[in-house]
């Protein structure tokens, strides 16, 4: 169970958080949990509460050229944009809240040894790996915002979210999609070097 282990962070709704976090940085001020459906026409995350209420909705348009993806909150007021930028060696992503407030990601560092991934726009740093399945959020002052974790093994690409920082938590959830999207970017440019490389073999 993910709250009792020290290097995967994840745990379910209704769990406490996990060891590890408490004891680095406390209990959070509460949590949230996400989960895809990975077999929609539509790319659809519902990010829920604890008592697995839906919070948020993300949805993309799979054909999309930018790969555009739109949050909204349970009542279906606009939260974030998220574009991505096509032909870029780093697919960088472009964020724009609803309040106007633009920042920028990129997976350029998304490697599977611990990475530091810079939220351009907002001084804020992403710190963690793909292969650990923990990623830690930091403000420019290198005080804890959110704890993201990702279930080991699930079909619907399942992450919890500790948020220490509740004023920040429609800022942690654009961020939180637009990680998801840079991780299925890897999969997706991995599979396909790996069927390519099977392909020119052949």
């Amino acid at each position: 169970m993910g709250v009792f282990s020290k290097f995967h962070r994840f745990h379910e709704a209704g769990e406490a958080a996990n060891v590890n976090n408490v004891e680095r940085f406390g209990e959070p001020d509460h949590s949230l949990f996400t989960s895809s459906k990975v077999f929609s026409l539509h790319h659809h995350i519902d990010i829920t509460d604890d008592q697995e209420r839906v919070m948020y909705e993300a949805n993309s348009k799979v054909l999309s050229i930018r790969d555009k993806t739109d949050i909204v909150d349970a009542h279906g007021s606009p939260v974030a944009h998220i574009e991505s930028k096509v032909f870029s060696l780093h697919e960088r992503h472009f964020i724009t809240m609803a309040n106007g407030e633009k920042f920028e990601m990129s997976n350029e560092l998304m490697h599977l040894i611990k990475d530091i991934t810079n939220i351009e726009g907002l001084g804020w740093q992403l710190r963690g790996n793909i292969a650990g399945l923990n990623f830690e959020l930091y403000d420019r002052d290198g005080s804890i915002i959110a704890v993201i974790g990702q279930k080991a093994i699930s079909l619907h690409d399942k992450f919890c979210i500790d948020i220490y920082r509740p004023e920040c938590e429609q800022t942690v959830v654009a961020i939180l999609v637009t990680l998801i999207h840079m991780m299925k970017d890897r999969e997706n440019s991995v599979s396909f070097s790996s069927s390519s490389g099977s392909s020119s073999n052949g």
